[in-house]
């Protein structure tokens, strides 16, 4: 019985096998060929608003209201910090990064933003104009005075 029971197991192995090796592969580029020039993506268009977005919920991170395709933000370089950074922001007419960004808040500096907080687009996100993915009926709170 258990030379059967091996037998049949084999036997199924081998059959698996065999659906996998005539199976034809196919690649997620579709028909393009390797050494065709590809198509970059269509880009969505993004919204910006003078001023920002409205925050839909308290400790929600501001919305970026401008576009941020050439912004780079590397180990060694944030270029948000040309416009948002302590000493820089009044002159451009931006927002100050948030003091809770920094390790010594009292005296906000370049030298001094907490590295925990360096890659800005991990929280904060520019709004695209898309259609939602699912239908929802969200509602924003009301803001307390």
């Amino acid at each position: 019985m258990r030379k059967v029971l091996l037998l049949a197991g084999a036997a199924l192995m081998l059959a698996g096998s065999a659906v996998i090796v005539n199976a034809e592969v196919k690649s997620l580029r579709g028909d393009v060929p390797l050494n065709a020039k590809p198509k970059p993506p269509k880009l969505a268009r993004v919204i910006t608003r003078e001023g920002g977005f409205r925050r839909n919920f308290k400790q929600q991170p501001p919305l970026i209201p401008h576009e941020i395709y050439k912004e780079r933000i590397t180990l060694r370089v944030n270029t948000c910090l040309k416009c948002h950074a302590p000493e820089n922001y009044k002159r451009e007419n931006a927002p100050m990064i948030s003091k809770t960004h920094f390790t010594d808040p009292k005296h906000p500096s370049e030298k001094n933003l907490y590295k925990g907080r360096w890659f800005c687009n991990q929280c904060h996100v520019p709004q695209l104009n898309l259609r939602p993915l699912v239908r929802n009926r969200f509602k924003p709170l009301e803001e307390e005075d």
